[in-house]
């Protein structure tokens, strides 16, 4: 298993990435503007444009937009192509909106967004139909996906493996979505809560975000038919596609890739490449992890709820083992990691601050994570600083 995963992540094997932000006026309210914005920067009303070097996309809900590299490659390439994309796109906005990452946005009520309406439609109105997309864990997610490459069955069965043992660690140090409509809740994780109920008519569709632990590719393959034919059951045969699959980590045969998605959107892109490197590092380290089902779900639950406070120690011998497995490159990125593991996650240190600096306000929190993201710094524990 190990040497497929080295062969898989040999130094020049290229990743992807895609990052989902919030649309904000002055006040830190979501803009239900997507359309708008990608009409101004391309002439053009469309889901997904070329510009500055990079796509970007439309997301379901429409006070987000998502950025793409141009290209698969190094996280420093990632990190470069992606920052000067985003600030061509404030330059192409007159800086007139305030773009933000986290898990879900803080503040959003379900009446002040709204999703796509224009293409893709049929997709959107079978979802609706299904599950009732009028709700956060359809108009209120905003996650880092990362995109693995894989070259051979061998390869994808041990990284898919690796990664669903390392889910509930990736979500603890990852949390960003501590606050729903205005209120903290007791999860550091509200993304995940709403992600894993947005389906509950067809729970083969999540099944929990925690995926099953796979002997075969076949193993998979039933999986997905399995989901097909109850989709079919319910007349909506338009969503019989790989993407449907809403485990955290999924398959895209069509890729040759494993796509992560159980990871909360963080606060600039740097921090962004920070986790792709700690789940590199990871996935190449010797480190053996728990595979049985129900005791990676409720250790998937205390990360949901706790964040890093629950599993520090965990987590630091987790740091140790991928600091031995990075490359030069993923390296760079692990101090700001270390710093999540003491300091807490974005989440945990939002709840901090709100408790001894901001007098329970979020907007001034919200303004400096959009300051975070436009300058690509990030966030910090301490007071009044950026890491």
């Amino acid at each position: 298993m190990t040497k497929a995963i080295h062969r898989a992540l040999s130094a020049a094997s290229p990743v992807g990435t895609e990052h989902e932000y919030s649309i904000n006026d002055k006040n830190c309210r979501p803009l239900p503007i997507s359309d708008r914005i990608i009409e101004r920067i391309a002439g053009r009303l469309d889901h997904e444009v070329h510009f500055g070097g990079i796509l970007v996309s439309k997301e379901l809900q429409k006070h987000a937009i998502e950025l793409i590299p141009k290209r698969p490659g190094s996280l420093s390439f990632l990190e470069s192509n992606l920052y000067q994309g985003l600030r061509e796109l404030y330059r192409a906005t007159n800086y007139e909106y305030g773009f933000m990452g986290l898990g879900m946005h803080p503040l959003l009520k379900l009446n002040e967004t709204t999703y796509w309406d224009h293409d893709e439609q049929e997709y959107y109105q079978a979802y609706d139909r299904l599950f009732n997309i009028k709700q956060h864990g359809w108009l209120n997610i905003q996650a880092l996906q990362i995109n693995i490459p894989y070259s051979d069955n061998e390869e994808l069965l041990a990284m898919h493996s690796k990664i669903r043992s390392l889910m509930p660690y990736l979500v603890a140090v990852s949390a960003s979505s501590p606050m729903v409509e205005g209120k903290l809740t007791t999860y550091m994780d509200n993304r995940l809560v709403y992600y894993r109920e947005n389906q509950a008519a067809i729970p083969e569709i999540c099944h929990d975000i925690l995926p099953e632990k796979l002997h075969s590719v076949d193993d998979y393959v039933r999986i997905n038919r399995q989901i097909y034919s109850e989709l079919k059951r319910c007349n909506a045969e338009i969503l019989c596609r790989e993407w449907v699959n809403s485990r955290g980590v999924i398959v895209r045969f069509t890729r040759k890739c494993l796509e992560v998605k159980a990871i909360d959107e963080q606060e600039c892109l740097h921090s962004d490449m920070a986790f792709s490197a700690f789940l590199l590092a990871l996935l190449r380290s010797e480190i053996s992890l728990e595979e049985e089902e129900s005791a990676l779900q409720e250790t998937l639950e205390e990360a949901m709820r706790h964040g890093v406070a629950g599993m520090r120690p965990e987590l630091e011998k987790l740091f140790a083992a991928a600091e031995k497995s990075a490359t030069a490159e993923e390296k760079r990125y692990l101090p700001l990691i270390a710093k999540r593991i003491e300091q807490g996650s974005l989440a945990e240190i939002i709840v901090q601050k709100l408790k001894s600096e901001t007098n329970g306000r979020i907007e001034p929190i919200m303004r400096h994570m959009q300051w975070c993201l436009k300058e690509n710094r990030p966030y910090s524990a301490e007071p009044g600083r950026c890491g």
